[in-house]
């Protein structure tokens, strides 16, 4: 079987399971949310929280309870780091430097799981699992919750409530997110990931000598990562590590696990606003970028272009053998079209238009389908975006799913697609003049400060800006300058966001809904994805297109 053909069949395959799975689980979790029942152990965890579970949230308080948990929880995986030395089953480690520290509790608390340091080489098994495993359920969770108020924005009239964020927290995890990463964790053990909690040990290698290596709960952890669309790896080399990883079976039902939820999520969406016709209208929208994406870069990797790589035969150069290029492909676009930024090959060493795409699936915002929740309030904002466009060009006050988009929804709306940006290319511009921050790039004596070396600076403020968390290699993140700027990048990237996305929620919520006439544009058609589609692409290219012909266009061109 040819490498092409293998790998169009590994994606007919991941669509028949996405498929399968779309309806039974976005019902699911529409029910899940809209249920008035609590479970027992949600009820023993309310009452160790203190929450009131069955109060009414309006946008406000529905915020501040978003930031306090989330600020407890950097605040706690902070500390967690810093005592990790004094702390049993460390193995050995010294505790965290507070900069380091802070990034990587940044990181994981903002669902992005942005590594500065090799896992194994670096982080105990409490860290591991007390700290950062415990962050992936969470901060997924918490995105949820998040995209869950603003569909009850849509689907409320004139009351401003939000529902109970401390209910729609423990809902997501206990009953979506728990259940479904026990599954997967026994899938992944029985494919040959470990899970243990072994010390240090010495390991034989085939051609002489030998090395250190240490077991931890690995299989635990990389389902929800990979499930939460989170992405950090036990071991440094993440999911092309054979531990977390073993072969091509385990790989495809990763990038399984990546996107079940974000593409379920938009039957919950139709289901919980009483039209599953809109949910599909986005889910198409969803899949045409994704499917756009895996072929463009499917094809630009099997195409091999360049001198060396012709020479080769192939791109396989930092893709892992048991993958091919096929699945490495695949998972490449799965984990930066949403916000997982696990990595099963090294994206550095893709063809320099396929690192392009790469960095344009992140750019878009991680919407297609995005991460667990944040595709999909990303989505309807865009979507909010799209029908404006399409009122202005028919002179009509435009209207989304029976609400009308005044000055102050899209005043909201273009503050939520102006924040990544900002902090993309300020940081990015700040990053190439300072000579601490380009003296990070390795690549400097080879390529000068050149389109590669202006990529990985890019590639990293992207990455953490749009809380996805996988890197070009051959940056130095790990300095001060780095640590410190990609840690706010991460924090401002994710919860600055969320604050218009729940003000917008809450301005919807208090309308009257619209009835539907012979000019409302209707959403839920063909039309609309197509409008969409093209919107997203469009203000993506105008914003990025620039800092894109300096890095990987440069860089594929010369």
């Amino acid at each position: 079987m040819s490498p092409v053909l293998a790998g169009v069949l590994q994606l007919i395959a991941l669509i028949a399971a996405l498929a399968l799975a779309y309806r039974p689980l976005g019902d699911y979790m529409a029910a899940v949310y809209s249920s008035p029942k609590h479970l027992r152990i949600e009820k023993v965890i309310y009452r160790c929280i203190g929450a009131h579970a069955d109060a009414q949230m309006r946008w406000p308080a529905y915020l501040r309870a978003v930031l306090v948990f989330s600020a407890v929880g950097v605040l706690l995986l902070y500390l967690l780091q810093r005592v990790q030395g004094g702390m049993p089953l460390s193995l050995g480690f010294a505790s965290i430097s507070p900069d380091q520290a802070f990034n990587t509790a940044a990181s994981f608390v903002a669902n992005t799981n942005w590594q500065s340091y090799s896992g194994e080489q670096a982080m105990g098994h409490v860290v591991q699992t007390a700290g950062l495993a415990v962050q992936n359920f969470v901060s997924a969770a918490t995105g949820m919750a998040v995209a869950i108020a603003l569909v009850r924005g849509f689907a409320r009239s004139r009351t401003g409530d939000l529902g109970n964020f401390w209910a729609d927290l423990v809902r997501g995890t206990v009953r979506v997110l728990v259940p479904i990463a026990v599954i997967g964790a026994v899938v992944l053990v029985a494919c040959g990931a470990i899970q243990n909690f072994s010390g240090i040990h010495e390991v034989g290698q085939f051609m002489g000598g030998s090395q250190q290596t240490n077991g931890g709960a690995v299989a635990s952890q990389e389902v929800i990562k990979e499930l939460g669309t989170n992405g950090g790896g036990y071991f440094n080399g993440n999911s092309a590590h054979p531990f977390e990883n073993p072969d091509a079976f385990t790989n495809l039902f990763e990038v399984f696990l990546i996107l079940v939820i974000p593409f379920a999520l938009t039957r919950t969406f139709g289901k919980l606003v009483g039209n599953v016709k809109q949910g599909y209208a986005v889910l198409a929208t969803m899949g045409i970028i994704w499917l756009g994406f895996t072929a463009l870069m499917m094809w630009t990797e099997f195409a091999h272009g360049g001198p060396a790589l012709e020479a080769a035969g192939a791109a396989m150069e930092g893709k892992e053998t048991r993958f091919g290029i096929g699945g490495s492909s695949i998972f490449s676009v799965a984990t930066t079209l949403t916000s997982t930024g696990a990595v099963d090959s090294f994206h550095s060493s893709f063809t320099a238009f396929g690192g392009g795409i790469q960095l344009l699936g992140m750019m878009l915002g991680e919407i297609a389908p995005g991460g667990v929740g944040s595709g999909l309030y990303g989505m309807l904002v865009m979507a909010i975006i799209a029908v404006f466009i399409a009122g202005l060009m028919v002179g009509r006050t435009p209207e989304y799913l029976g609400k009308k988009i005044g000055t102050r929804q899209i005043k909201l709306a273009a503050c939520y697609i102006l924040i990544t940006p900002t902090l993309v290319l300020g940081f990015t511009a700040a990053s190439m003049v300072l000579p601490d921050a380009l003296g990070s790039m390795l690549n400097t004596k080879a390529l000068g400060a050149g389109s590669h070396g202006f990529s990985e600076v890019l590639y990293a403020f992207t990455s953490g800006a749009n809380n996805n968390g996988s890197a070009f290699g051959g940056l130095n993140a790990n300095t001060p300058w780095y640590n410190t700027t990609i840690g706010l990048a991460m924090l401002l990237g994710r919860f600055l966001p969320m604050v218009f996305v729940l003000a917008l929620a809450g301005s919807l919520a208090e309308q009257k809904p619209v009835p539907e006439t012979a000019g409302t544009l209707r959403t839920e058609k063909p039309l609309f994805a197509g409008l969409l589609v093209g919107t997203i692409l469009i203000i993506t290219g105008l914003t990025y297109f620039p800092a894109l012909a300096l890095g990987p266009l440069a860089e594929g061109l010369s």
